[in-house]
């Protein structure tokens, strides 16, 4: 085989190495995607958010770049109303060196799905 030939066979080996490893970590996060409801509270210096069903707090990372927003338009007089959620997510370990570093884990919002000042009945009560 001539030089440019082995350039060849070796930079489509590569790419299937980069596109098999790509597969994988999309699949492992379409699997730790999940929709979680809960109560979410947003000011200056916190975001969190507490699983009605488990009780865990979670600081908030608002990727979708939608619930803050949304919070934002309830115009609250004070900071830190909470409010009743349910996102589409996954969770992921929080950074040690930043504030969420009081929480276990950090909630990667990706879609929000409903969002109101209505806290329902049951555990979120």
């Amino acid at each position: 085989m001539n030089l440019h030939t082995k350039y060849i066979v070796l930079f489509l080996a590569l790419a299937a190495v980069v596109t098999a490893c790509n597969q994988k970590s999309e699949q492992e996060l379409k699997n730790t995607t999940r929709v979680i409801k809960g109560l979410y509270s947003y000011g200056p210096e916190i975001k969190s958010f507490t699983d009605c069903e488990e009780g865990r707090e979670y600081w908030v990372a608002d990727s979708a770049k939608t619930l803050e927003l949304a919070y934002s338009n309830f115009n609250f007089e004070k900071p830190y109303e909470p409010v009743y959620i349910e996102v589409e997510c996954h969770l992921i370990k929080s950074d040690s060196l930043i504030v969420s570093a009081d929480f276990d884990s950090t909630m990667v919002v990706t879609k929000l799905l409903k969002i109101t000042k209505e806290i329902p009945d049951g555990p979120c009560n």
